[in-house]
């Protein structure tokens, strides 16, 4: 059972930064795999990046290879998203989620947190 509160977004010029982080209250973080994914209006949530419970392996969405990094501190329950170059295309909601699959597709995870917006203006 792990809660998950995401922290971070905001309001940013395209070309900015952003570092969201994912609060995690629970047993065994260290052991699940955690995922970011997001949802803009009228379109599909969508993965992402993910990162395994060691912290290796880190994973990446083609639109957001190069620009976003995912990362974690085990010893802070928290997991990172490090957003740069950002577009007006990463608008959206950003979603923290956790699963106990190693490499778990996207109805296999267990638990999501409410989102924190990022909006990105031109």
């Amino acid at each position: 059972q792990v809660q998950l509160v995401e922290s971070g977004g905001g309001l940013v010029q395209a070309g900015g930064s952003l570092r969201l982080s994912c609060a995690a209250a629970g047993r065994t973080f260290s052991s699940y795999t955690m995922g970011w994914f997001r949802q803009a209006p009228g379109k599909e949530r969508e993965f992402v990046a993910a990162v395994s419970g060691s912290g290796s392996s880190p994973t990446y969405a083609d639109s957001v290879k190069g620009r976003f990094t995912i990362s974690r501190d085990n010893a802070k329950n928290t997991v990172y998203l490090q957003m740069n170059s950002l577009k007006p295309e990463d608008t959206a909601v950003y979603y923290c989620a956790a699963s106990t699959w190693y490499r778990p597709a996207a109805h296999e995870y267990n638990y999501w947190g409410q989102g924190t917006q990022v909006t990105v203006s031109s």
